[in-house]
Parts: C-alpha cells; sequence; structure tokens
C-alpha cells in the first residue's frame, strides 16, 4: 500500500504523528518519574532493608512501565483511529476494493454510529484495564516478574491492537464487537503474529507514524480472511 497508493498512506501517517507527539511527551515525563512513582506506590516498604526495598521498587517500576506502555498504546491507536477516522477508513475500503467482495456501504444515522463506537471504546477500556492490572500482578513475581510482565504486556497489547485496527472491516460487515472477538480468535496464531509485530514496530522511534496505516490495511485482510474462515465454517455445519 506504501508503494501503490503512497499518498493516502501519508494522509493516514499525519494523524500518528500528531497524536504520537502529545503521547511521547506524555511517556517521557512518566518515564522520567518512575522511580518516585514506584516509591509512592510502595509505601509498605518503607521500613525494610534497603537491598530487599530496592528490589521491590524496581519490580514495581518494571511492572509500571510495562503496564504503562500497554495503556499508551492501545489508547494511542484508539485515539489516532478517532483523529484520522475518514483517512483510515479510505485505506480498509481501498483495500477492500483491491481485493474485490467489498461489502455494500452502510448507511446509518450519525448518532447510531457515535453510540456504538463510544460503547467499544469502553469495553476497549475495560480490557486495556484488565490486562494492565494482569500485567502489575505478573510483575510482583519473585524473580521471574521484571521479564514476565513485559512479555505478557506484549502479547496482551497484541492482542487488543488486532482487534482495535480491524474494526473498519468488521463494521463494514455489521460485525459486533463480541464476534469479532470470535471471529479472530478462530484464527488466533495468524491474529497474534499480526497483533504482536505491530506492537513490537510500535515501539521504535517514529515506527508507530509509517507502521499506523499500513496496520489498518493489514488488519482489514485480516478481518476479510477471519469473517470467510467463519462463514465457511458455519456453511459447513
Amino acid at each position: 500500500m506504501w508503494i501503490t497508493s503512497p499518498r493516502l498512506m501519508v494522509l493516514g501517517a499525519f494523524p500518528a504523528l500528531i497524536v504520537g507527539a502529545v503521547y511521547v511527551v506524555a511517556f517521557t515525563l512518566f518515564a522520567v518519574n518512575i522511580d518516585a512513582v514506584a516509591v509512592a506506590a510502595t509505601p509498605f516498604a518503607e521500613g525494610w532493608a534497603d537491598g530487599l526495598a530496592q528490589a521491590v521498587r524496581f519490580a514495581v517500576g518494571v511492572a509500571l512501565m510495562a503496564a504503562a506502555v500497554i495503556v499508551s498504546m492501545v489508547t494511542f491507536v484508539g485515539v489516532t483511529l478517532a483523529v484520522g477516522d475518514p483517512f483510515y477508513e479510505r485505506i480498509a475500503q481501498a483495500v477492500e476494493a483491491r481485493l474485490g467482495g467489498a461489502p455494500p456501504a452502510i448507511e446509518e444515522p450519525r448518532r447510531t454510529s457515535v453510540q456504538r463506537a463510544i460503547v467499544v471504546a469502553i469495553r476497549f477500556a475495560g480490557l486495556t484495564a484488565l490486562i494492565g492490572l494482569l500485567i502489575f500482578a505478573a510483575g510482583l513475581v519473585p524473580v521471574a516478574g521484571p521479564f514476565l510482565s513485559p512479555m505478557l504486556g506484549v502479547v496482551g497489547g497484541g492482542s487488543i491492537l488486532a482487534l482495535e485496527t480491524s474494526g473498519f472491516a468488521f463494521d463494514a460487515r455489521r460485525v459486533s464487537f463480541r464476534d469479532r472477538r470470535r471471529m479472530l480468535a478462530r484464527r488466533r496464531a495468524v491474529t497474534l503474529g499480526f497483533g504482536i509485530l505491530t506492537y513490537i514496530l510500535f515501539l521504535i522511534p517514529l515506527g508507530a507514524i509509517v507502521i499506523m496505516p499500513a496496520a489498518v490495511a493489514g488488519a482489514t485482510m485480516l478481518a476479510r480472511d477471519s469473517f470467510t474462515v467463519q462463514n465457511g465454517a458455519v456453511s459447513a455445519s
């Protein structure tokens, strides 16, 4: 898509650039003050031996950073998709037109689409909060915590990114949020492969600007395939 439709992809990169600049500043401030945050989060370790207190606060700091990464990543995608909605919808439509078999356009009141978007955003917020808590709890596991929490963040974050970026294609097919999760779960390996790779590429400085429009294009293909697999399974049964 970057080679064949560069102008459209550049338009999709602008929202990621604007939102990304804000997120970089916010995340940098959090990272710079992580030691103070870790100390504030562990008042129970105040009277402990220095070595033990430092080890606990280090583990808490790693857990907080891992949780902050996934929260910032998922909310960044959600905010960017909202800001650049017309551009990303055009990217999804371009992929649909190129591959053929695009669903007919849905005509519905603006109020209905806004209400649906709000409900989906709330569900994403709940999923993100749950995974963030799991990551924080995993970070407190002795010895393995500092390694376990980032790994859990990559897997959990990748899953949510696949759900988020595939929204345009699934919405065009009138697929509910619950059904979207079920369809992607039927192809768990492909979904995780796509989501985790996207997540990792987002961690590269300035990577999200280039990858964001490409992720929407890739997620559209993923959604199309998942929808086809689901319909084939239903027909076979």
